[in-house]
């Protein structure tokens, strides 16, 4: 039988049909265009979010190791004092996004599970391509962990969170963190993270489905790492679907839809960790696309991918 939509998505996000309707399509390699087109839409669907009124945000500026201004933001839920907390890394394929723009999102983990978050204002592709954002995003935990305890923080209860592109991201500091001798992660959450630069080829079956389509993927990887994109070379810091040897990494919990073009590496990812150990927990959730959630909290499929991440999040 083949792959159909889940109505309530199908429903739910008929809210934005004049808006998604608007975008035309962008033709490969322009990465600019696409930031501003997906900031726009991601704009316009978070302005139908609620946010929480009971979070407290703090901006924090550091200072990376070229010598530029990195803003973190603290996320802080009042009279909450849970001892762990989440280095986190939004999504935008490498190219766009920023952390205002997911202010509500973050706010809404933060609210519903008493864990505060640090967002992470990483520089983007193709101005910044890699390593930059995985320095930004490595310099930010670093941060976390020298100002745990005046944060009240317990420095072995640290885990790191991303969606999308800022999964991949999240996925490559737990493989730098291990190879590096530390800090030691207490879990790693990867919300349909975008992991493998070779994911460039369309699938007939999802096809009908995606909202973020093998184009997109190209254009975003090659911004991200130039001529090496696609190729042997690319380390699993960049892309962390080249990784060998999985062991000693921590905990994982990942989630993904069935429509997603991310869907099969993400399998693949889940499989290499448990294959080597490490303890690993995977969602595939049928009948909805990339980002799903975040065009449709309230339905159904949505409302069950937001309490499993909350588990997740309060299990560190």
């Amino acid at each position: 039988m083949a792959f159909t939509v889940d109505p309530e998505f199908i429903q739910a996000v008929g809210k934005f049909s004049a808006l998604i309707s608007s975008v035309e399509p962008i033709p490969p390699g322009d990465a600019l265009t696409r930031r501003k087109v997906g900031e726009r839409v991601l704009r316009a669907v978070f302005d139908t979010h609620s946010m929480p009124n009971d979070i407290l945000m703090e901006n924090i500026f550091i200072r990376t190791s070229d010598e530029s201004s990195l803003l973190l933001r603290w996320y802080h839920k009042k009279d909450s004092n849970p001892g762990s907390a989440i280095v986190y890394i939004h999504g935008g394929g490498l190219i766009f996004n920023n952390v205002e723009i997911y202010d509500k999102p973050v706010s809404k983990f933060v609210s519903d599970s008493g864990v505060p978050f640090l967002s992470v204002d990483y520089r983007k592709a193709p101005e910044h391509p890699y390593p930059t954002p995985v320095k930004d995003c490595y310099a930010a935990l670093i941060w976390l962990v020298e100002h745990a305890e005046s944060m009240g923080i317990d420095p072995a209860r640290i885990a790191i969170m991303g969606d999308s592109a800022g999964g991949g991201l999240a996925a490559a500091i737990a493989i730098k963190c291990r190879d590096n001798g530390g800090p030691a992660l207490a879990k790693q959450i990867l919300n349909y993270p975008m992991l493998d630069d070779r994911t460039t080829s369309s699938n007939p079956i999802l096809e009908p489905f995606v909202i973020w389509s093998p184009d997109d993927n190209l254009t975003a990887w090659q911004a991200y790492l130039g001529s090496a994109a696609g190729t042997k070379s690319v380390s699993p810091y960049a892309a962390a679907a080249h990784l060998k040897d999985a062991s000693g990494l921590p905990p994982a919990y990942i989630d993904v839809g069935e429509l997603d073009i991310f869907r099969d590496e993400d399998i693949r990812y889940a499989q290499l960790l448990a294959d080597a150990g490490v303890s690993t927990e995977l969602h595939v959730h049928p009948g909805v696309i990339h980002s799903w959630e975040l065009f449709a909290p309230e339905i159904a499929v949505s409302q069950r991918a937001h309490r499993d991440r909350i588990r997740a999040i309060q299990s560190i």
